[in-house]
């Protein structure tokens, strides 16, 4: 009954994450042209938004975390967040200049920052080591398929009004409409995850106690986030090379087809072979994937649809398995705040990422922003293969 319980919250928080990513990705895909094309921000403005929200919600994470296990009130917190979220989203329809777009993604992420390490924890909680890959690769690829219907419902509605509205208007009308699954995301979030009440009943954080391939692992983080720009370049650049504005929400939602589609197979993978060969492996490709943009040759569309391919199979070998990874390496007592600390060691590279990369594109060219993103990849994944041995606790 137990285990009943514990698989019906990982599908739960799979569907709450389901509806929010269609409310988020609605927008995502026609953020960055709003912005350049509606607001006539800069791509390096663009980078500059986008590396201010995820370091915002990554370094949020690391006191969600802490509070989590502090408090062990895991939804309660997780609840907060996509409230937040979901009440921000909507007001991408009154941004007249860049700077709003820039305040209300850092709401929007403050929700995020908020409520992702403690409901990782909640996942975490809901499995043991042995199946802990497929258990966030369950809630990634349902996370995911929401990514696939949100493009599409903003592909249909862009269809749909067509040339009977001003581009600036359609866009505005779907940052509203975004705001309807977020609503029925935290409705199912209240109503329906049940939070098992934890064994452990003392908060303790003892650095003695911490596993040794935690530090290098972290470091290992730190280093690829310098290199994991936001999804916002590779948009801009199938754009640069000739894919047309109507077709950039479906070329983002084929990435996250297969984005969706290999999330399980990898998480599971990593539960059979190992979490460290998938990291490095996912390192080592996202490298790749940025020498090929770098120097992808104008109007070559099946290079792009390919190249957004591999980008999702990118996807679904890292986050999961690194957060899996990070769960094995932790005990309950302190799950939530190692959590945190992998995310806030994501957060601290994704502001200079992005804003590194919005400068280069803008200075330049895009084929020096990937060919650095390319390197930087390589250096993390070195790290990895050589100080991280995936050495054996038996962690709960």
């Amino acid at each position: 009954m137990a285990e009943e319980k514990i698989q019906r919250n990982v599908y739960i928080l799979g569907i709450v994450s389901f509806l929010t990513d269609v409310s988020t990705e609605m927008i995502l895909p026609i953020l960055p042209l709003f912005m350049v094309n509606v607001l006539k921000a800069d791509v390096s403005f663009v980078g500059l938004v986008e590396g201010v929200a995820e370091s915002t919600a990554s370094i949020l994470k690391i006191f969600s975390g802490w509070l989590s296990d502090k408090i062990k009130k895991r939804k309660l917190i997780v609840i907060c967040g996509y409230s937040f979220s979901t009440i921000a989203k909507p007001l991408f329809a009154l941004s007249t200049s860049w700077f709003h777009v820039l305040f209300i993604r850092f709401l929007d992420r403050v929700g995020k920052g908020i409520r992702t390490t403690p409901r990782d924890a909640l996942v975490a909680d809901a499995s043991v080591k042995k199946t802990r890959g497929k258990a966030f690769g369950i809630h990634r690829a349902m996370d995911t398929l929401g990514a696939v219907i949100g493009p599409i419902l903003a592909f249909l509605l862009l269809s749909y009004y067509g040339s009977s509205l001003p581009v600036e208007d359609i866009y505005r009308n779907i940052f509203w409409i975004s705001f309807i699954p977020g609503f029925f995301a935290v409705a199912a979030l209240v109503l329906f995850v049940k939070e098992t009440a934890p064994k452990v009943n003392k908060y303790r954080f003892d650095m003695k106690l911490l596993h040794p391939d935690l530090k290098p692992f972290l470091i290992a983080t730190l280093i690829f986030a310098l290199a994991n720009f936001s999804y916002a370049f590779f948009i801009l650049r199938a754009q640069s090379l000739g894919i047309a504005a109507a077709f950039i929400p479906l070329i983002y939602l084929f990435y996250n087809i297969v984005y969706a589609g290999f999330s399980i197979p990898a998480g599971s993978l990593s539960d059979r072979i190992g979490r460290r060969p998938i990291i490095i492996a996912s390192y080592v490709l996202f490298s790749l994937i940025c020498l090929s943009f770098a120097f992808a040759p104008q109007d070559t569309d099946w290079l792009v649809w390919l190249l957004f391919a591999l980008y999702g199979v990118f996807a679904a070998s890292f986050e999961s398995v690194q957060k899996a990874f990070v769960s094995d390496i932790s005990t309950p007592e302190n799950r939530a705040t190692i959590l945190g600390a992998y995310n806030g060691a994501v957060g601290l590279g994704a502001l200079p990422a992005s804003i590194l990369s919005g400068a280069l594109w803008q200075f330049y060219g895009p084929s020096v922003a990937f060919l650095y993103g390319s390197v930087v990849a390589i250096i993390a994944a070195a790290v990895v293969f050589l100080f991280v041995g995936e050495r054996k606790r038996q962690v709960a």
